[in-house]
């Protein structure tokens, strides 16, 4: 019985030294603009969640390294000084609006309504409207979303939305003009989704150009 228990051991020992001496396979880190597709065949979009529902500080998408990093200004990291964001805020993989088309130069923003996701999150979501938006002049729309798997997965269009929810539009509206500061961000009203899916469309088809030209 000893010697057996004894060889136990010595199995179990080689067994743990085997494991510990074995590298561990390398597990890759997508990169969150260029790995996952704008939309699927359904027609939702992917959305990274750059700033979950009801928080504050303001991360970004590296469009270089394709992670998320904590936005800074004069050295000290961002934290908007107003109400907490009214949904999941962040950006569409693959997309490009460059200003000649409108745009700021980066990937589409939108905001998805419905419960809070985990900063990083990469959900699907069915866009049913724009915001159109000025940034101090700047054109700088937010596309209008929602959680197929929330309260509001069955809303197809921002008349829906109204419907359904009163006064959910203008919440989002009315914090959007407001949350930078007096002046900062001037409304143009909503478009409702066929023009949200124009500037979709827009947006992916820049981005194909755009990395044709790096190829």
């Amino acid at each position: 019985m000893n010697h057996l228990r004894l060889a136990t051991n010595v199995l179990l020992a080689c067994a743990v030294a085997a494991c510990a001496c074995t590298p561990a396979s390398p597990v890759a880190v997508k990169h969150l603009v260029h790995d996952y597709p704008a939309e699927d065949v359904s027609g939702l979009v992917n959305v990274v969640v750059e700033i979950p529902a009801g928080t504050n500080q303001k991360w970004e998408t590296d469009k270089q390294s394709g992670r998320l990093v904590w936005d800074t200004k004069d050295g000290v990291p961002r934290v908007v000084a107003y109400l907490p964001y009214p949904g999941n805020y962040g950006m569409i993989p693959r997309t490009l609006l460059p200003k000649s088309l409108g745009g700021d130069g980066d990937p589409l923003d939108v905001l998805v309504l419905g419960p809070a996701v985990p900063r990083g999150s990469v959900v699907q979501a069915r866009v049913i409207g724009v915001l159109r938006m000025l940034d101090s002049g700047e054109q700088d729309d937010k596309l209008i979303a929602v959680a197929p798997e929330s309260a509001l997965g069955g809303v197809k269009s921002l008349e829906e939305l109204q419907r359904d929810f009163p006064a959910a539009a203008e919440i989002v509206e009315l914090w959007f003009t407001h949350y930078k500061g007096p002046g900062e961000m001037q409304s143009q009203g909503y478009a409702e989704a066929d023009e949200a899916r124009r500037i979709l469309k827009t947006a992916i088809a820049a981005y194909q150009d755009d990395a044709a030209t790096l190829d």
